[in-house]
């Protein structure tokens, strides 16, 4: 049996070069941003200008969401392990899932999904009824739809479709989640529209993304955020306010008791 040879077109280096995706690491640095660093990793080049602005615009609108609860977990492990940063940090990822951070992939999985195997003249709105009717049938929430704070709009969403639009990725995939916000309207008899993971899921895939890699995107940018909440963390502590008030009225209700057998 043929062994697989273990290679990587992610990187290589020698004593006096280091390439990432074919390019000089030498080159890279002082010329190319974080953001435009992260889409050469993923995408195996540097993107144009107009993927670079909206890429960035994507990656930004998810680095930072107050305090959620991976926000809450990274603070409460540094406050049990002040000396591993990465650990609170790691903590913090993977408290990420469908309700915070993981949407995006699950609306671009809808999406992809939907138009893979239709033709360019399918229609969006049929698409739209056939997605919001298989999510009332299975008692699911509509991906990418609503927001329990940003109330009727998210804010996050029209500039993120603006910027999307401005750059030439408002495409197919934009339009199907915006039917598929006015399909679920008129079907759940409420205003549903597109929230930031909504959106962000819709021109993921306008950029080629694959749904797969989409929560993706949002660990990375999140694990930005997390850093910062650490290092507000180590400057004026909550992790201690949090334990101690959960502590206190968590066991409120035992107060009095006699301890011992019953």
């Amino acid at each position: 049996m043929k062994r697989k040879k273990l290679r990587s077109e992610m990187g290589w280096s020698t004593p006096d070069r280091i390439v990432v995706r074919g390019l000089d690491l030498a080159d890279l640095i002082g010329n190319v941003s974080l953001g435009d660093f992260a889409f050469l990793e993923l995408k195996g080049r540097l993107p144009s200008a107009e993927e670079s602005k909206v890429f960035n615009a994507i990656t930004i609108t998810l680095v930072e969401h107050g305090m959620t609860p991976s926000t809450i977990a990274a603070r409460l492990t540094h406050l049990g392990a002040p000396e591993a940063l990465q650990g609170a940090v790691a903590a913090g990822l993977l408290g990420m899932g469908d309700r915070f951070g993981g949407p995006a992939e699950e609306v671009a999985r809808m999406l992809q999904e939907s138009l893979r195997d239709v033709g360019e003249d399918a229609d969006l709105l049929t698409l739209a009824e056939g997605i919001v009717a298989r999510q009332r049938e299975a008692k699911r929430a509509v991906p990418g739809l609503g927001h329990p704070i940003h109330k009727p709009i998210d804010p996050r969403t029209p500039r993120l479709f603006e910027v999307a639009a401005a750059n030439g990725f408002s495409g197919r995939y934009v339009e199907l989640i915006q039917a598929v916000a006015e399909e679920a309207t008129r079907s759940f008899g409420r205003e549903l529209t597109v929230n930031a993971t909504g959106a962000i899921g819709a021109i993921a895939s306008e950029l080629g993304f694959p749904w797969q890699i989409c929560r993706g995107l949002a660990v990375m940018a999140r694990a930005i955020g997390l850093v910062a909440h650490l290092q507000e963390e180590q400057s004026d502590p909550l992790a201690t306010e949090i334990w101690a008030r959960v502590e206190d009225e968590a066991s409120e209700h035992l107060r009095g008791q006699t301890p011992g057998l019953t």
